[in-house]
Order: C-alpha cells, then sequence, then structure tokens
C-alpha cells in the first residue's frame, strides 16, 4: 500500500499524516478481506512527503521495499497506491515481482511516461467529484495502458471525492476484489 502526498515537501511522513492514515486504513481493510486467502498486506511510509520534481525519492522507497518483499517473501505483489502513491505503483511495475497494480485517484499529469507495464494488469479507480487529480487524465492513462498491459480496468465512482471517503465500503471492496483477482484467488468481472 502507497499513500498519497505533495507535488513538493521535503518534510519527513509522519505516522499521523493524513495521506499515510488513509492509506493504513485501505490496508487494515485489505487485511481483514483477504488474510483468509494468504495474503500479506504491507503499509510503505514514504521518507518525504513529496515527488519533488521527478518523483526520485517516492519511487526508491518503493523499489526499496519490493526488494526487501522478494528477499523476504518471494511471493508475487500487487502494489495499491493513492494519489501520489498511485502514481509511484505505475512508475516501478515493471518490477518482476509485480503482477498488477491498483491505483486510486492517482496523480497522473498529461505527460506521465507509461511504465513497463507489459505482462501486467492495471487498475485505475476515481471518483468523479475529484478535484485534487483529475479524473479525465487517469481515465487517458487507461486508454494509453491498454496498448501495453495485459489488462486494464477503469471504474469511475459517481458523487466521490479524491479522499476517498464518501463511499468508503466501494473503495474496500473495489480494492479487495481487485487485489485478489490480480492475484487469480478469485476473479472479478471487468
Amino acid at each position: 500500500m502507497l499513500h498519497g502526498g505533495a507535488e513538493v515537501g521535503l518534510r519527513p511522513v509522519r505516522p499521523w499524516s493524513l495521506p499515510y492514515l488513509r492509506a493504513d486504513a485501505l490496508a487494515r481493510s485489505l487485511h481483514r478481506r483477504v488474510a483468509d486467502d494468504g495474503v500479506l498486506v504491507c503499509t510503505l511510509r514514504f521518507r518525504v512527503r513529496g515527488w519533488n520534481g521527478d518523483g526520485a525519492s517516492a519511487v526508491e522507497d518503493a523499489q526499496w521495499v519490493l526488494g526487501r518483499l522478494a528477499e523476504s517473501h518471494g511471493v508475487p505483489v500487487v502494489l495499491v497506491g493513492h494519489s501520489m502513491g498511485g502514481r509511484t505503483a505505475l512508475r516501478v511495475a515493471g518490477d518482476p515481482s509485480v503482477r498488477g497494480v491498483v491505483a486510486l485517484a492517482p496523480w497522473l499529469p498529461r505527460d506521465e511516461p507509461m511504465g513497463d507495464l507489459s505482462g501486467r494488469t492495471v487498475v485505475i479507480g476515481h471518483g468523479s467529484l475529484d478535484t485534487v487529480t483529475d479524473p479525465n487524465l487517469s481515465r487517458a492513462y487507461a486508454s494509453r495502458a491498454h496498448e501495453v498491459a495485459d489488462r486494464v480496468v477503469h471504474r469511475t465512482v459517481p458523487g466521490e471525492t479524491h479522499a476517498l471517503l464518501g463511499r468508503p465500503r466501494t473503495w474496500n471492496r473495489f480494492v479487495a476484489e481487485s487485489v485478489l483477482d490480480i492475484l487469480g484467488i478469485r476473479e472479478v468481472a471487468s
């Protein structure tokens, strides 16, 4: 689970930061829904809040945790990211352990490069009322991803904002079903 952040920010991410707490709440819900299927859920806390131009620190943090998971568990990984975390997940999706990405209200600028998504499933969910990240840019990224990813699912949640707090049950179910589907544990219709 990769949390959101800010466009610019060098301050450390504290355990009480709102983006981290939101991701942690999603992770706890995900754990309750997938633990019986043998799925381990981890939340990464980025070192700093911001993307800071090139996203190097967020990407480096995600690559570090993927390396640690490969060393200690050697299992397939599904990256779930919200906002900046969604962008980060898509950037590191080419890691050999990654089976897919679930990007929630991802921050995807118009010129966002397409990561190495070949052989991966990409699931993007966005609220229709999000004014922080643009749902139209998520839709455009999903359209481009069809050219390289094995499978792409795009879902718009009507009436939802960036924080994903208006319909938490919908998001929690969506994330759990997507993760189980990507891992091949339970298939969900797209």
